[in-house]
């Protein structure tokens, strides 16, 4: 079969791999119809997480066809068209029996090492090195889909892949970024980046109940996506982005802060960007947290900081003074895929989100390179690739 297969940083090509098989009686193979390159993806494509491997197929936003099955997946049959969630849960652990998913224990066969650097091992993930377990991801024709009596979600008759594609990861990442901010009706939320995780943010807190959304960044295309969505915008290269914020309410701050951002802030001149950006670049550092000591001292005393963006190692100069003196809460975690897709297919299906206004370009799989660079460097307004096998 043909898959996206990483080489190096920077460095990914279609490559002739050997299709995947059953391997345990849990499993089963889908063929892809749909693929997405979601942010997270560039973050092992700039070579920012550690324990991937060249010959590694890459992605974890997909959905097809299952065409075959094991002996003990008896919820699914060849044919069923479904999504795949990006965390790998099996289902029956102290975990996933509390709706906890992406911390499931069973999942991850590289726990050991992933224990050393964490603490303790989240989930597996597809497509996301072998801190996550070493699955081969889904920008391919094919993939073998573990644990597929739990994670498999069929497709209502009458629903496109572009409406249902983004349950696999996006729209699922920023409803639970929404739910994590304890956003109450009247709500105030901030929402820093307006990227597709951010934009699907956004749609869900006026879904929750708040009366305002406030979103960040510098890219037009980015903020008028989110200005669509009903956000009040600000471009951090034009305007201080605390001040504007006090003055837009009333100099309390956001009920909640969204940082949809992660590793790979910018924060334009500002001091602690720049620091940043240094340390960086020296290898002193693993991410760069601009954006999350912003929502600390912007969020109102009492608030909620959620973290939806990802961040892959150790970050320093958070300024957890403010946070304890302004009594601040904080949650975030990879996202409880399989809790949310009942609730979100519903969403779709009742016609309140159709999640494939997020899209911009479509290409073919053999063209995953060019759309790799494409979204990477914002080139023809991109802000979300989607891939046809």
């Amino acid at each position: 079969m043909r898959a996206l297969v990483w080489h190096g940083k920077e460095d990914v090509r279609i490559d002739t791999v050997p299709d995947p098989k059953i391997v345990n009686p849990r499993d089963a193979v889908i063929k892809v119809t749909s693929t997405a390159i979601c942010g997270s993806d560039l973050h092992l494509y700039n070579g920012y997480i550690p324990s991937l491997k060249s010959g590694d197929i890459l992605g974890h936003e997909f959905m097809g066809e299952v065409v075959e099955v094991g002996t003990e997946t008896g919820n699914l049959k060849v044919g069923d068209r479904v999504v795949i969630p990006f965390t790998i849960a099996c289902g029956h652990c102290y975990f996933c029996d509390h709706d906890l998913y992406s911390l499931c224990d069973n999942s991850n066969p590289n726990a050991e090492m992933t224990s050393k650097v964490m603490g303790q091992s989240p989930s597996g993930l597809f497509g996301y090195t072998h801190l996550f377990g070493g699955y081969a991801g889904g920008q391919a024709e094919y993939v073998r889909v573990p644990y597929a009596d739990i994670g498999p979600y069929k497709v209502p008759n009458g629903l496109t892949d572009d409406q249902v594609l983004f349950l696999t990861d996006i729209f699922p990442t920023g409803y639970m970024a929404a739910e994590n901010a304890d956003i109450e009706p009247g709500d105030v939320v901030a929402v820093w980046g307006c990227g597709p995780v951010a934009q699907f943010a956004i749609r869900s807190a006026f879904m929750l109940g708040a009366e305002q959304v406030i979103a960040i960044d510098r890219i037009s295309e980015r903020l008028a996506m989110a200005r669509d969505g009903g956000a009040i915008t600000i471009n951090f290269d034009e305007e201080d982005v605390h001040d504007r914020l006090m003055e837009l309410t009333g100099g309390r701050g956001p009920d909640g802060c969204i940082d949809a951002v992660g590793m790979e802030a910018h924060g334009g001149g500002s001091v602690d960007a720049v620091y940043d950006r240094v340390k960086f670049a020296a290898f002193m550092t693993t991410d760069r947290a601009h954006a999350l000591r912003q929502a600390i001292l912007a969020c109102r005393k009492g608030g909620t900081v959620s973290l939806a963006g990802v961040y892959g190692g150790v970050v320093d100069k958070i300024p957890m003074g403010a946070a304890f003196n302004k009594g601040l809460k904080f949650k975030m975690g990879q996202t409880h895929v399989h809790k949310y897709l009942p609730r979100l297919m519903r969403h779709i299906e009742d016609g309140d989100l159709d999640p494939s206004f997020v899209i911009t370009h479509k290409v073919p799989l053999d063209k995953a390179p060019d759309g790799y660079r494409t979204f990477r460097d914002k080139k023809d307004n991109c802000i979300k690739v989607v891939l046809k096998p």
